[in-house]
């Protein structure tokens, strides 16, 4: 018969931990992205939420004539204007959050709950924004470039020659290159393969792959469909005759550029009411401020790149 020594006691951590008060982070959402193209475009607000492009018809019949030194009289010339220029309407996007009294009353600490969760609404807005100013049938960049700055690749990835035809179409100062992060891997892969990897920039203190100085910026709401995307070179800025985001300012509850909350108030259930509101837009000022390429291919294991595979 042997003597067993008794088992020292302690406390354990399961039963310590109901003493302890855990920290707790913010509710973290991971559809939230920078939204790039929102920090770096133009914004105009709008009175009255119309904005009205006037534009120049035939530019090229403008008569311009040196002085010649005789007495012959100088042309008489004028500068015509499209007759019924487009009109831009801001576009709205609605949402209601609702909230329970009860759950703002009692479970507001550390965090307060209807501050919360109108922050990851207001998120989820302006990441619909981003996608309507890209893709909307409407007014999104997509759909609005002229065809004659419209490009397709000859197959393949995006190249360093097609992202120089894109500059060749909209060559007045352009501000930066869009696409989908997943066309920005494809044109960094066939630099490499190149032998010219593109150099990178600082901006928003985040780096951004360039091109002939130019940074390309990524968006998911750029779409790939089929393994591939688009690429977009963007002149921005009304001085410039660039791309401009449009917004009305002075909103009841204003929030941000263009976004309101307002209190709608609290129905029979006890349920508390807010009414989430964002107003934008967007234009395209002249033809030649947006070049669009089409139809890169992304899918990284493309036949030109065999060791991709392994």
């Amino acid at each position: 018969m042997t003597n067993a020594k008794p088992q020292p006691m302690a406390l354990g951590d399961d039963a310590a931990r109901t003493l302890a008060n855990a920290t707790k982070s913010i509710p973290q959402m991971e559809s939230i992205t920078p939204r790039w193209l929102v920090h770096c475009l133009s914004w105009i607000p709008v009175e009255a939420g119309i904005y009205r492009l006037n534009r120049v018809v035939h530019p090229e019949s403008v008569d311009i004539k040196c002085d010649n030194f005789d007495e012959s009289p100088l042309p008489e010339t004028f500068v015509d204007y499209e007759k019924e220029p487009r009109e831009y309407r801001l576009k709205a996007v609605h949402t209601i959050l609702d909230v329970h009294t009860r759950v703002s009353d009692l479970y507001s600490s550390p965090h307060d709950q209807i501050a919360q969760q109108l922050r990851l609404t207001i998120e989820a807005i302006k990441e619909h924004q981003e996608g309507e100013l890209i893709n909307s049938p409407d007014y999104g960049l997509i759909a609005n470039t002229a065809k004659k700055q419209k490009l397709s690749t000859v197959g393949g990835p995006p190249t360093p020659d097609d992202l120089d035809n894109m500059i060749a179409r909209a060559w007045k100062e352009p501000a930066f290159f869009l696409t989908h992060p997943e066309g920005i891997a494809a044109f960094g892969r066939e630099c490499t393969r190149r032998g010219v990897p593109p150099p990178t920039v600082s901006m928003f203190g985040s780096q951004f792959v360039t091109w002939r100085g130019i940074p390309i910026i990524p968006s998911d709401k750029v779409k790939v469909e089929g393994g591939k995307t688009k690429f977009l070179l963007i002149r921005t800025g009304e001085s410039r005759q660039g791309v401009v985001g449009l917004y009305q300012p002075g909103l009841a509850g204003e929030q941000g550029m263009g976004l309101s909350v307002k209190f709608m108030g609290i129905d029979r259930s006890a349920i508390a009411s807010y009414l989430v509101s964002l107003y934008c837009s967007l234009a395209i000022l002249t033809d030649d401020a947006i070049a669009l390429l089409e139809d890169a291919e992304v899918d990284k294991f493309h036949d030109y790149a065999p060791s991709y595979r392994k």
